[in-house]
């Protein structure tokens, strides 16, 4: 009988332009409709959507906190966002066209992130990582680090 892999982080498909600007400038709260649980002490590995298509980094999770207004968001994390307000805004009458009717939608997951850095090589994922994205495992984990370079 196989033990069950131990659950240490996550992983969402995030725009490159808009994953630079956690892995590269320094933005430490992430948002997106709340798919997953997370907690803090899981990790977050950032998959670049779009362009360059792969794992580029990892962070932390710090906190979470959950939001069903964005205004609220943008009061108390203003320049922490990696979204502008206007992108957050935009990105929230987007999702009220997406979201099915008769069913409320989920409230917004803000993350705050420690932690992160971006890896040495970008790592391919063996299959496709949708937009709610997906648990992450121990053992998968150890796998990204590896192909990604990085010493454990």
């Amino acid at each position: 009988m196989k033990m069950q892999e131990k659950v240490v982080g996550v992983t969402f498909p995030v725009p490159k332009c808009f994953l630079d600007r956690i892995l590269e400038e320094g933005k430490t709260v992430f948002v997106k409709p709340s798919t997953l649980r997370l907690r803090p002490g899981m990790k977050v590995i950032f998959y670049a959507s779009r362009e360059d298509q792969g794992w580029h980094g990892e962070a932390e999770v710090e906190s979470v906190e959950h939001f069903t207004n964005v205004d609220e968001i943008i009061k108390k994390y203003k320049d922490e966002l990696f979204l502008t307000p206007e992108e957050l805004r935009k990105y929230e009458r987007d999702r009220a066209k997406w979201h099915s009717r008769g069913r409320r939608p989920r409230p917004w997951m803000v993350v705050k992130l420690k932690n992160v850095r971006k890896y040495p090589k970008i790592v391919r994922p063996k299959r496709f990582i949708a937009v709610s994205g997906r648990y992450i495992k121990d053992e998968e984990y150890g796998e990204i680090l590896k192909k990604a370079g990085v010493r454990t």
